[in-house]
């Protein structure tokens, strides 16, 4: 029988762990997690860990080899918002982090991906998570918009390169609302003189207004299906 692989990062908690979970509801899903803890425990889910702060660890990385495919697909979840601070008042190794595990990390395990990959003849996708902090500009989040909007560009280049391949695979950047998970927990704990916009990220806690990873799990699980194939590279949940 033909199988569904699916390759999530930051799987231990938040929006990773939900993906997990939805998908571990289809008896068909094999599903792997790529993280440094694991939370999950199912006879159909495979913890890697892996460090993706790690650029040696990374670079040392490879997928595993598997067989009868139906479906392929790697989701590159893991992020952080790093410092939330103006530039000038930043630490330089806070920098490096952010861009580590938001940008170069997805760019190494999507190369590696589809080095490995590239001639099985199946379904095969790449979803990266980015923001809508990507697509327009948050004061005190330099790196993490800057960093999620790379990954916006690397998606839309490595979706052209890939429509060129015999055996393709289709690239995904999906902004994914504003979801109740440790990154919003962070975000309200900033410095009110350092963050000019925490009163409003503490109201949508307040008043119930953060989506749950559970939903956002389905809907993202709902872009992969074939029918939807035919849409663009960027997407947002608040437009599907």
């Amino acid at each position: 029988m033909l199988t569904k692989y699916f390759f999530i990062t930051g799987s231990s908690k938040g929006l990773g762990r939900a993906l997990v979970n939805e998908l571990l509801k289809d008896s068909h899903n094999k599903v792997f997690g790529l993280s440094r803890t694991n939370t999950i425990r199912h006879q159909n889910f495979t913890f890697i860990k892996i460090d993706l702060f790690d650029t040696k660890s990374l670079n040392k990385f490879s997928f595993p080899p598997i067989e009868n495919v139906h479906q392929l697909v790697l989701i590159n979840n893991a992020g952080t918002i790093g410092e939330i601070k103006h530039v000038g008042k930043k630490d330089s190794s806070e920098i490096f982090k952010t861009f580590q595990l938001n940008t170069i990390a997805p760019a190494i395990l999507s190369n590696q991906f589809i080095k490995q990959y590239q001639n099985l003849k199946a379904s095969k996708s790449i979803l990266n998570i980015s923001s809508g902090a990507g697509r327009h500009t948050i004061s005190s989040w330099a790196e993490y918009c800057a960093s999620k909007s790379a990954l916006d560009m690397y998606s839309q280049v490595v979706d052209e390169e890939q429509a060129e391949q015999k055996h393709p695979f289709k690239l995904f950047s999906i902004a994914p609302g504003i979801i109740d998970t440790d990154m919003q927990t962070e975000i309200r704990s900033a410095d009110k003189n350092d963050f000019a916009q925490l009163d409003y990220f503490k109201n949508l806690k307040h008043t119930n207004s953060l989506d749950k990873p559970e939903d956002i799990a389905s809907l993202i699980i709902s872009i992969l299906d074939t029918s939807k194939k035919g849409q663009g590279v960027l997407l947002d949940v608040r437009e599907l």
